[in-house]
């Protein structure tokens, strides 16, 4: 679907279940860097036929929607308010990686547009190796590869995929490839300068899940534990076996359970 938001045209998916006429819990699900609306592809159509309205949308600049890319996870959480009020409600928010900072962020500082956060491969803070900002700067190919290769957990490199017949590091790297030049360098520069996520956790009011893979080489667990102390409310901790950075793309179904195990409960 195609929904105008502070006068840009925005993309995003919906299960291929329309929105209209239907009054469930709205889950609002938030790519990361230099992606789009189709990582969470597993994850909508699920939670469409199970109770919600889903919707992966594509940030300003990536996928179908206008750009240019926003430039701050502040001004990116005020466009996830700025949804909550388009559609006049709060938003359960789901995020990965740098949706999770903007979900999270959106949460602690515009409480009122936040029912509750589930944050994939999240950690307190997510520097970027110079190597790989410097490619994406570059628009260089290798940024794409890097992306793939380190997002990845170790049973994607030996050819696990949760759909046969695909390899989902080359996938992954023809995603970001994608990408419009300068997307996925703005979008790690917008990453590796948060420092906020502290305080957000602090301030944030609503219930919190978190997913956090085993083998996730981009946002540790060790990364994500000082976030974790941060709630003022304990969050569910969902630590998934044998997984990378990519867990919804990696391991689809334990995602899916995970999320509808922690929206249930706001029923």
């Amino acid at each position: 679907m195609f929904l105008t938001l502070n006068g840009q045209t925005i993309h995003a998916a919906t299960g291929a279940v329309p929105l209209a006429n239907r009054s469930e819990p709205l889950v609002v699900l938030v790519h990361g860097a230099g992606m789009d609306r189709t990582v969470w592809s597993h994850q909508t159509r699920f939670l469409a036929h199970h109770g919600f309205r889903a919707l992966a949308v594509d940030l300003p600049g990536h996928g179908r929607s206008d750009g240019p890319p926003l430039t701050s996870i502040e001004d990116l959480a005020l466009w996830v308010a700025a949804l909550a009020e388009y559609f006049d409600q709060p938003l359960h928010l789901v995020g990965h990686s740098m949706g999770a900072l903007i979900a999270l962020h959106a949460a602690g500082h515009h409480q009122e547009s936040v029912a509750s956060l589930g944050l994939l491969g999240v950690a307190v803070a997510m520097p970027v190796h110079p190597e790989l900002l410097a490619a994406a700067q570059d628009n260089d190919p290798k940024a794409a590869a890097l992306m793939a290769s380190w997002g990845l957990g170790s049973l994607q490199h030996v050819g696990e995929n949760p759909t046969p017949g695909l390899s989902m590091v080359g996938g992954g790297q023809a995603l970001i490839e994608s990408s419009p030049p300068g997307v996925l360098a703005t979008d790690l520069a917008t990453c590796s300068v948060y420092d906020q996520a502290v305080m957000a956790a602090e301030n944030t009011q609503c219930p919190v899940t978190m997913f956090l893979g085993s083998g996730d080489k981009m946002t540790p667990r060790r990364a994500a534990q000082p976030l974790i102390d941060s709630f003022v409310t304990k969050p569910a901790v969902n630590d998934i076996a044998d997984c990378g950075h990519m867990m919804m793309m990696e391991k689809p179904n334990e995602i899916r359970q995970g999320l509808l195990a922690h929206l249930n409960q706001m029923l």
